[in-house]
């Protein structure tokens, strides 16, 4: 099954987009690296809980940006004609270099989700 020409456009561009993403990865595990480091600083030296959530926040803004670069990556391995072809996403899925990029994006996933859970601890609102 062929992608018409306007499909193939729609994929090129969301692959482009993609790539730029992707490209960023790198520097997204950075900064998640940085805010959990100012997260555990902040617990270390018995920081206000504002500060705690603050830093909390920002450790999941880092997860977020980190696991939708990820995914990004996955998406440019299996290619232009993942986009509109499940079966062609499908192969190129079982590739090993993709089922690598796979976990990554899983483990900031899942990460970011436990962050969520547990790691974001709540502000106490002012009475009144």
């Amino acid at each position: 099954m062929r992608l018409a020409k306007q499909d193939r456009t729609k994929a090129r561009t969301h692959l482009a987009r993609d790539r730029e993403l992707a490209e960023r990865l790198p520097l997204f595990l950075r900064s998640v690296a940085e805010a959990e480091r100012a997260l555990d600083e902040a617990r270390d030296r018995g920081a206000p809980v504002e500060e705690i959530h603050d830093r909390g926040v920002e450790l999941d803004e880092a997860l977020t940006e980190a696991m939708r670069a990820a995914y990004a990556q996955e998406r440019v391995l299996v290619g232009v004609k993942g986009y509109g072809d499940r079966i062609q996403r499908r192969k190129r899925l079982a590739r090993p270099e993709v089922k690598q990029a796979t976990q990554v994006a899983e483990r900031l996933l899942t990460a970011r989700e436990s962050h969520r859970l547990h790691g974001i601890p709540g502000v106490p609102r002012p009475v009144g």
